[in-house]
C-alpha cells in the first residue's frame, strides 16, 4: 500500500505527540517527521511529503509565510492549517497564500483523517460554518481589485456539475470518474472555472460552491448558461 507522507508543524508538544500517535495507528499513513517549527523539520522538498500540517498560531513565525515558502519550494505539497476559532479574514488568507483544508482542532478524529485524506487526493476540506463568510471575503477583495463582479459570472452546465463536486471534496481523477470525463477535461473545465471567478485555487472555488448551496435553502439563485 502507498501510504500518504505527511509532514506535522505544531510547537505544543502535547498536542504533537497526539497527533503522532493517531497517525501512527492508521495503515495508509506515514509521518515522515514532526517537529515545533519548519526550521528544525526536514525541507520539504527532501522528504517529499504530501501533505504539510500546520499549527495556524505557531508562537515564533507567520503561519502564512510559512504557508507560502511551502508552496514555492514544492508546490505539489498541500498544506492543512489546525486552529481554534479561526477568524474569517485569516482563513481567507491561508487560502490565497495555497492552503488546501482547515481543520478545528476541536474536530473528531474520524473528520481529522478524512480531511487529510480528502486533501491528499486533490479535494479541498474547510469548515462548513466558514464557507460562506470565506466565499463573501473573498468575493470582495475580488471586487476590490477590480477583477470580478460574482453576479455576473455565468457557468456552463457542465462547469456546474464541476464546481458542486468540488465544494463535496473531490479531486479531479474522481470528479473525472463520476462524469465520465478524461482527467485532462475536467482540468480544463477548473482552469476555465478559475478564470471566471479570478479565483486562484480550487479550494476558493469549494468555497463558492458550498456559499451557493447555502444561498439555495434562503431563496438565492445561480446564474446558469446551458
Amino acid at each position: 500500500m502507498k501510504k500518504i507522507r505527511l509532514l506535522l508543524i505544531e510547537d505544543n508538544r502535547l498536542i504533537r505527540e497526539g497527533i503522532r500517535a493517531i497517525i501512527q495507528k492508521e495503515p495508509d499513513l506515514k509521518l515522515v517527521a514532526a517537529s515545533a517549527n519548519l526550521a528544525k523539520a526536514p525541507l520539504p522538498g527532501k522528504q517529499k511529503p504530501q501533505v504539510v500540517l500546520l499549527d495556524q498560531c505557531l508562537r515564533d513565525q507567520n503561519t502564512l509565510q510559512l504557508i507560502e515558502m511551502v508552496k514555492k519550494k514544492c508546490p505539489q505539497t498541500k498544506v492543512v492549517v489546525m486552529g481554534l476559532l479561526p477568524v474569517t479574514a485569516d482563513v481567507a488568507e491561508f487560502v490565497k497564500a495555497g492552503a488546501s483544508g482547515f481543520i478545528l482542532k476541536d474536530s473528531s478524529v474520524k473528520d481529522f483523517l478524512k480531511t487529510i485524506r480528502s486533501v491528499a487526493g486533490g479535494g479541498s476540506i474547510l469548515p462548513s460554518r466558514l464557507t460562506g463568510s470565506l466565499f463573501s471575503q473573498i468575493a470582495e477583495d475580488a471586487a476590490r481589485n477590480g477583477k470580478i463582479k460574482v453576479s455576473d459570472v455565468r457557468l456552463t452546465k457542465r462547469q456546474r456539475e464541476i464546481v458542486d463536486l468540488i465544494g463535496e471534496g473531490i479531486g479531479n481523477k474522481e470528479i473525472a470518474q463520476r462524469l465520465h470525463l478524461a482527467t485532462y477535461t475536467v482540468k480544463s473545465h477548473v482552469h476555465a472555472i478559475l478564470e471566471k471567478f479570478a479565483l486562484r485555487s480550487r479550494v476558493q472555488v469549494a468555497i463558492y460552491a458550498n456559499a451557493q448551496n447555502s444561498s439555495k435553502t434562503t431563496g438565492g439563485k445561480i446564474a446558469r448558461k446551458e
